[in-house]
């Protein structure tokens, strides 16, 4: 099996898994109870706390552990929403979000919060100018992802920041960094910043809200108050711990790891320009880093004259795991809102294909998956098959 899928989740990591199974054998007690059992499994969930500050260079920041990326972003935007209502009603966030920002977002407008939706560049590049344009002096809240999960673009986080700060609004920033945490710096401005364990080979089910020192949002559910009375509800422990070891091993070796697996992305791109007439890239060329424009783990591409979920279906039956774009909104029918935000034309938005990457994929799965891909599109468009 080829598996090149990593944006919709990632394989556990053995240390992961093996530190859960103790914990649910071994440390099962109630990190609220007083006895020796619960302080065991309190040490577990403090620990994890210091973990993933370390690993996301944030050390004063408050951490609140949620089910995972959608609620951390739930969270944000609702808390945000309801605790700066009183200086305005304004909210600024993208068109290529992510389903878990866009959702609450909208639920909000109808609500009455006066939503602005700022578009992109061909790249999924937020447009800067249009960004300083939306935010006001009535603009309590900008939410931006950091990395697309759709095309690994990465957005200018900083600039953003600087835009709030220079038109004086009350904004917090808040960082949807699912596809960024542990591939990437997260962005020193951010004042919320959301994380996932199933992208970093973690466990599904678990996530966190990073939130700046002297930030107070409301409750968001209520009941025993644990989580510093913002998520009440008996945490669990065996998800906390794998989020916090994963997240420190993701912050071990992260820029030659990153390298390698950029490297590895490079290649594919070549490869499939050089054995695929009319491939159009859809990610920024230029990734890693040090070229701030995409993630060097995700490559979208589209192959005109094609259907990508054929392709995707070829692909599976040569062991090959890929994506047609965002898993989280795969059971919804329609198009790509990212790829139709950025203007692409329908035959590249229906030809499209992403391919997400780990330390995992090797030299020689790449090689197979360039022969696998070639070999798909060029029998599809030889068969006339597009309708």
């Amino acid at each position: 099996m080829i598996y090149l899928d990593n944006s919709a989740t990632t394989k556990q990591d053995p240390k992961v898994t093996d530190l859960m199974i103790s914990c649910m054998q071994e440390f099962y007690g109630n990190p609220s109870s007083l006895h020796r059992m619960g302080l065991e499994a309190e040490k577990l969930v403090k620990q994890a706390r210091r973990q993933i500050l370390t690993a996301a260079g944030r050390p004063d920041d408050q951490v609140v552990f949620t089910s995972g990326g959608t609620e951390a972003d739930n969270m944000a935007i609702f808390g945000a929403a309801k605790a700066g209502r009183r200086k305005g009603k304004r909210i600024v966030t993208t068109a290529v979000e992510h389903p878990a920002v866009l959702e609450p977002v909208a639920a909000l407008e109808q609500e009455g919060f006066d939503v602005v939706r700022i578009g992109t560049d061909r790249s999924g590049m937020l447009d800067l100018n249009a960004l300083e344009d939306a935010v006001n002096e009535e603009t309590i809240l900008v939410s931006i992802m950091q990395v697309n999960n759709e095309t690994g673009t990465i957005q200018p986080l900083e600039e953003a920041a600087e835009i709030i700060r220079k038109k004086d609004a009350p904004a917090l920033l808040h960082c949807d960094a699912v596809q960024s945490f542990g591939k990437i710096p997260l962005p020193p401005s951010a004042d919320m910043i959301s994380i996932s364990g199933h992208k970093i080979h973690g466990p599904k089910g678990s996530g966190a809200l990073l939130i700046r020192k002297g930030i107070h949002l409301p409750a968001f559910i209520l009941g025993g108050g644990q989580e510093k009375g913002l998520r009440s509800g008996t945490e669990n422990v065996p998800g906390i711990a794998g989020l916090g070891l994963a997240a420190e091993l993701a912050g071990k070796g992260r820029s030659e790891r990153m390298q390698r697996i950029t490297s590895l992305r490079d290649r594919l791109l070549k490869g499939l320009e050089e054995t695929i007439e009319d491939v159009r890239v859809n990610s920024p060329a230029e990734c890693g880093e040090e070229a701030s424009l995409c993630v060097g783990s995700l490559l979208n591409v589209s192959f005109p004259k094609t259907r990508g979920e054929v392709i995707l279906h070829t692909l599976e039956q040569r062991g090959i795991c890929v994506s047609t774009g965002s898993a989280c909104s795969s059971n919804k029918k329609g198009r790509s809102h990212v790829l139709e935000a950025m203007g692409l034309a329908d035959a590249e938005i229906e030809g499209a294909i992403r391919f997400s990457l780990s330390d995992h994929n090797t030299a020689e799965e790449i090689e197979e998956t360039i022969e696998a891909v070639s070999e798909a599109v060029k029998r599809f468009r030889r068969l006339g098959s597009f309708r």
